[in-house]
């Protein structure tokens, strides 16, 4: 039997997260871990949303509250976030956005703009809004 009062050495558990045996030390959050939790979860309740917004800030907060009102458009060619200035196409993990163009890290997978972001969960919990049409169709109209 282990002692939890004596023993510090920290362990890795699932997605990454360090779990700590015999100190409170909050676990490491990472954007894979709350992935993990909405993969398993399929639904978006408060400890994984305080898990985006540890991870995200502010941009956690706008992609949750894109997805809860169903603004990630997905269409035959493109998911489209409407914001509320423009539209943002986001493909493959990246965006038209400028945030991802000037101001994040393209290769660090806990730096990404609210339109992915949102993109990500809305797929993660089904909240995408399908349109069976090319986005390119619907730039026509406008």
């Amino acid at each position: 039997m282990v002692s939890t009062e004596s023993r510090t050495c920290g362990v890795v558990g699932p997605a990454t997260e360090r779990v700590f045996i015999g100190r409170s030390e909050p676990p490491v959050v990472t954007a894979t871990s709350w992935r993990h939790a909405l993969d398993e979860r399929g639904e978006l309740d408060s400890e994984i949303a305080g898990r985006i917004i540890e991870v995200h800030g502010d941009r956690g907060v706008r992609a949750m509250e894109a997805v809860a009102e169903r603004r990630i458009k997905e269409y035959l060619d493109f998911t489209v976030v409407v914001g509320h200035s423009d539209e943002y196409v986001v493909e493959d993990g990246s965006c038209t956005c400028k945030d991802s163009a000037y101001n994040l890290a393209p290769d660090d997978p806990d730096q990404l703009c609210w339109h992915v972001l949102a993109t990500e969960i809305a797929r993660r919990v089904d909240a995408l809004d399908h349109h069976e049409m090319w986005y390119s169709e619907v730039r026509d109209f406008i």
